[in-house]
Parts: C-alpha cells; sequence; structure tokens
C-alpha cells in the first residue's frame, strides 16, 4: 500500500478564471484553510449524496432549526436542516431512528467544521407518512380525541347538510344526488375547498371553522359530512393533519367523515362523530329515505291509535266498576250509614258536655268552700301569727346590729387616740432631734469632699460609657462601609469577572439563549471594555 502523499494547497484546482498566482502562501490564516478545505469539498464531493445512519444527538431550538447526528457503529457525522426545510417534514425526527438524509456537504467557515446540510430526511423501511400517522394517531389518542364517550349521535331528520369536499370531484355529485334520491327535503351547503396537495389540510379546518362559525346565521346546520373519493395516502394526507383533526374535535356541530374506501382510515375518520365507508355511505347515513319515513309514520300512527284504544277500554272498565259500586247502585244504604254515624257524633257530644259540666259544678263548690273559710276568721288569724313571727325576727337581727355598730365604733375611737396630732408631732420633734444630732457631727468640709468626689466619680462612668458607645458606633459604620465596597461592581470586576451587554441594545445579557450566531458584544472589565462577536452556543460543533 502505497503512502498518502502530504497535502499541497498549490495542487488545489483552481476553479475557471481564477490565476495559479492567486493561492494562498504558505503561511495561512484559519479562514483560509477553511475555505480551501471548503473549496476541496467543493471540487471533489458531489454537490448530492445520501448518508444513511442512525439519528444520535439532536435538537430543534427556537430558532426552527434542526441539529443531529448521524452515527453508525465506528463514527457520527453533523447535520444541519433549516428552518424552511423542516417545516416540511411529515414525520418528528427522533433519537434512534434510522434515516437517509439528502443533502451535501459545507464547511461552517467560523468553527472551521464541515456538516451535511440536509435537503431531504426519510426513514429507512417504512416511509415517512406511515411514522407521521402513527406518531400523530398515538398523540391524539393520548389525549382523549378518539374517545367514544364525546362522540355524538346524528340528527334522525337533518333539515339542513353541510358538506366540506372539493366542489369538482366525484364525491360532491354522489353525495348530492344520494340526497336529493332518499330525502329531496333537506337543504344542502356546499363548502367548496381543496382535498389533496399543500394547504389543503389549513382550507378544510377553516371550512369547518366556518360552518360551525355562521350555523345560527345560516338557520342551523344539523349535521356535516366532511370526505372525498379514495386515493393514495399522499392523495388523502389532507385528513390526516393536526389541523383537520383539532378543528373537527371542536366542532359543535356532528360530523360525518367519508374519506376513502373502505379499507381506508384517516385520522379525521378516528375523530369524527361518525365515519362512513364512502360519500355514497355517508349521505345514506344522514338521510333517511322517504319511504322509511312515511312507512316510520304509519307504524306511530298505528300505536297512537292502539294506545288510544287501550286507554278508553281501561276507563270503561273503571266506570263499569265505579256504577257496580254501592255508592251508585245503593245510594238509601250510604245515607243512613251516614245518619247512623251523625248519631253517634251527637251522643259523644252530650256526653261531652255532661262531663264538662259535672267538673264546673264541682269548681265552683271548691271555691265557696274557700270563701266560708275567710269569712270565718281562721285565715286573717293565721295571717296574726306569721306577722308577729316575723316582727320578732326582725327585732333579734336589728338588736345584732346595733351590737356589731357598737364594737366598730369604739375600735375606731381607739385607732383615732393613737393617731392624734399630739402624738404625730411628738414623734416628728423626736426624728428632727436625731437628724440635727447626725448634722452637727458632720462638718460642712467633710460633706462637701463627699459630694464632689461622687460627682466625679459619676462624670467619669458618663466619660466612659459615651467612649463606648462611639467606639461601637464607628465599628458598626466601618463594617457596612466595607461590605457596600466589596459589594460595588467595579470591585468584583477586579476579582476576574465581566460584564457583557448587546453592542446595539446595550442590554445585559444573562443567559445563553439571549446569544444569536455573529451578534456583537461588549465585554466590561475592571480596567475597561473591549467589542467582540459571539458564536451561538447552540450551534453544534464537530471537532468541539
Amino acid at each position: 500500500m502505497s503512502e498518502r502523499p502530504v497535502f499541497d494547497p498549490h495542487r488545489v484546482r483552481v476553479p475557471a478564471g481564477e490565476r495559479v498566482d492567486a493561492l494562498p502562501p504558505a503561511t495561512l490564516t484559519p479562514r483560509a484553510v477553511n475555505e480551501l478545505v471548503r473549496g476541496a469539498l467543493a471540487a471533489h464531493v458531489p454537490s448530492t449524496i445520501h448518508v444513511l445512519g442512525e439519528i444520535g444527538d439532536f435538537s430543534r431550538p427556537q430558532s426552527g432549526h434542526i441539529y443531529f447526528s448521524l452515527k453508525d457503529a465506528t463514527s457520527e457525522l453533523r447535520c444541519v436542516m433549516w428552518r424552511s426545510t423542516a417545516a416540511r417534514l411529515r414525520f418528528a425526527p427522533e433519537p434512534g431512528m434510522e434515516v437517509i438524509a439528502t443533502g451535501r456537504l459545507e464547511v461552517y467557515l467560523p468553527r472551521g467544521v464541515y456538516q451535511l446540510v440536509v435537503r431531504k430526511l426519510e426513514p429507512r423501511g417504512v416511509g415517512a407518512l406511515e411514522i407521521a400517522f402513527r406518531q400523530l394517531k398515538d398523540r391524539l389518542e393520548r389525549e382523549g380525541l378518539f374517545d367514544p364517550a364525546r362522540k355524538r349521535p346524528l340528527p334522525l331528520v337533518p333539515q339542513r347538510i353541510a358538506v366540506v369536499t372539493s366542489p369538482r370531484g366525484a364525491a360532491i355529485r354522489d353525495i348530492v344526488q344520494t340526497l336529493a334520491r332518499r330525502f329531496p327535503a333537506a337543504e344542502v351547503l356546499v363548502f367548496p375547498v381543496r382535498v389533496q396537495g399543500d394547504g389543503a389540510g389549513e382550507e378544510i379546518a377553516r371550512a369547518i371553522d366556518l360552518l360551525n362559525r355562521f350555523a345560527a346565521k345560516l338557520g342551523g346546520i344539523d349535521v356535516a359530512i366532511v370526505g372525498r373519493g379514495g386515493g393514495s395516502l399522499e392523495d388523502l394526507w389532507a385528513f390526516n393533519e393536526e389541523v383537520v383533526a383539532r378543528a373537527i374535535a371542536r366542532s359543535r356541530v356532528p360530523i360525518i367523515s367519508a374519506v376513502g374506501h373502505e379499507v381506508d382510515v384517516s385520522i379525521a375518520d378516528l375523530v369524527a362523530d361518525v365515519r362512513a365507508a364512502t360519500p355514497t355511505a355517508a349521505a345514506e347515513m344522514v338521510a333517511p329515505r322517504l319511504d322509511d319515513l312515511l312507512d316510520r309514520i304509519d307504524e306511530q300512527v298505528r300505536r297512537a291509535r292502539r294506545a288510544v284504544v287501550h286507554g278508553v277500554e281501561l276507563a270503561r272498565g273503571r266506570l263499569r266498576a265505579q256504577l257496580a259500586g254501592p255508592a251508585l247502585s245503593q245510594p238509601g244504604a250510604l245515607l243512613r250509614e251516614r245518619a247512623q254515624q251523625i248519631d253517634e257524633c251527637l251522643h259523644r257530644l252530650g256526653s261531652l258536655v255532661v262531663a264538662s259540666l259535672r267538673s264546673a259544678r264541682e269548681t265552683v263548690v271548691a271555691r265557696q268552700m274557700e270563701l266560708l273559710r275567710f269569712g270565718s276568721g281562721r285565715h286573717y288569724a293565721e295571717l296574726g301569727q306569721r306577722l308577729a313571727h316575723q316582727v320578732f325576727r326582725l327585732r333579734r337581727a336589728a338588736e345584732r346590729a346595733q351590737k356589731r355598730a357598737d364594737r366598730d365604733l369604739a375600735k375606731l375611737e381607739r385607732r383615732a387616740q393613737g393617731n392624734a396630732p399630739g402624738q404625730r408631732l411628738a414623734r416628728l420633734d423626736e426624728r428632727l432631734a436625731g437628724m440635727g444630732r447626725r448634722l452637727a457631727r458632720a462638718t460642712p468640709e467633710k460633706t462637701r469632699t463627699r459630694c464632689e468626689e461622687r460627682l466625679a466619680g459619676a462624670r467619669r462612668r458618663l466619660d466612659g460609657a459615651i467612649a463606648a458607645l462611639l467606639d461601637h458606633r464607628r465599628r458598626v459604620l466601618d463594617g457596612v462601609l466595607d461590605r457596600a465596597v466589596r459589594a460595588h461592581p467595579h470591585h468584583i470586576l477586579a476579582r476576574g469577572y465581566s460584564i457583557t451587554r448587546d453592542a446595539r441594545t446595550r442590554r445585559l445579557i444573562r443567559s445563553i439563549e439571549q446569544i444569536r450566531d455573529g451578534q456583537r458584544v461588549i465585554t466590561e472589565l475592571a480596567d475597561g471594555q473591549f467589542r467582540s462577536t459571539a458564536d451561538d452556543p447552540r450551534q453544534p460543533r464537530l471537532f468541539e
């Protein structure tokens, strides 16, 4: 095996129109090297390559671009898909998915890395549309959009039917003909839309929202048919888009989905209230046949007639039973029974009156006997005895109170004699004489000296307390000033930190989410500031 020659930049093929002496010198800048590599890739690598690999690292920032890597057992390749291309993807790429990426190799000059700019991404094996269908189906099923509990029944006899489909397809002809044949009294409102191609899903969703918004102004819409004829998965894809599924789910009008043929199942079929195999079947499902309605009306009339006849027979039987009863067949017996009941009530009433009179007579006699006792004087004698007893008790209580008052008065007199002014003056004279003797023993010089000493001691203690308080307040102020100095931004910058601002808006940059690739920034240090260009930290780099 021959040894690979050393790369010589002068041997790079020069594009037409450039001079040979325009090649870079032997000493190159990093950008010049990156441009050489880009030129070599453009000259020797095909403009379109297909790469089969497994998705490794995957990220999709707010910019909408997709950054990922394709890897095999021994190596990996960095890839990027721009937002405009990523928006056309039918499925959601995931780590671990094996795909075929189609694109061209490019060199990212600021970093000096090469990457595959993907123009097309397809899963290996199962098609992209099939994967997108499964992913959307699983997600909507987890949200409960396929739950049978939220599906509504269809009206029995719809008066106004809306149809969302293409105005030029076979589906609209089949629906209109079937409705005209089976139920010509129904009014049909057609909302024309495209049923395939880019933007068809958005048109279908807007038509569903439109018929719900103007249903009241149109006189009310009882049911809507959304569908088209059969076709391939690509042709039917407009009915597999999430925007159509969401519009059907929030519709207040019941929706019948009629997409394709019996074997075709779309997301719209799973979300709709009712699924029909074909547009014709949807029309037959929503519109009853006129003959069937007439037969049903006849059956209801027969049932009503039988119910009326049965009710009349029951009423007739109840009338015969009432006529056969004793109240109507023997009215005299009923009157005699009522007369007997009245006699029994009168007898009970008389007994009650007699008992009441007897009780009243006994009460009157008892009251008369009490009046006789009052008249004989016995009652007054008893009252006199009770009054004498009460007077005796009051007299004894007054005597006891008088004795207690005499004792208390004697005590007060003795206490007043002990506190007489003469005795108090004598005691005060004795206290003043003692104080005079003590003052006579204490000379004025000694008293002044002791007072001055006590005053000097108090002044020293006050000076010491003021000095201690000032020293404490000075230490507290020094601590506050030291903390303020340490918290100053310039002091923090002197410790090795920096502040970065946007060069255009002067806004403080607090997160890498604010950084854009190629953004001009100003970095402030302790001894000055400088300008620089930032790289997007979310941009993947191969050789980092």
